[in-house]
């Protein structure tokens, strides 16, 4: 730092200043400078040919259609949800079809009594005969 010391007054200052800044330049800017094409054109043949026998087709075993792509696949959430749903509507199915019956059971049932009480009264009516 020494040496790059310079008083301001001196009638060459802005000289020693160009100078410090171009050494600078020197020290920490890269001159950039094109190089010609590093490969030749036998390694693009040789690199194309390569990249394509690389490729894969599609197997015969392993095409699908678009549908089949596009096709949603439900989550286990959703099949146990649907599941759950079909059950609860067999199982309402079969609740309506007990209420049914129960409900024509009952009706036997007011019947059977009603024939029991006219049977109780004519076997009473026999008696007082």
């Amino acid at each position: 730092m020494a040496q790059c010391e310079f008083s301001y007054k001196d009638d060459n200052y802005k000289r020693k200043i160009r100078e410090m800044s171009n050494a600078w330049k020197q020290v920490h800017w890269m001159k950039r400078f094109t190089v010609g094409e590093m490969t030749t054109p036998k390694y693009y043949e040789w690199w194309s040919k390569r990249v394509n026998d690389n490729i894969s087709g599609p197997r015969e075993e392993c095409v699908r259609s678009i549908e089949e792509y596009l096709q949603v696949v439900p989550s286990k959430l959703e099949i146990i949800k649907q599941d759950f749903e079909k059950r609860s509507s067999e199982l309402r199915k079969k609740i309506e079809l007990l209420e049914e019956e129960k409900m024509r059971l009952e009706l036997d049932v007011d019947i059977h009594k009603v024939e029991a009480e006219k049977l109780k009264k004519g076997k009473n009516k026999e008696k007082r005969i």
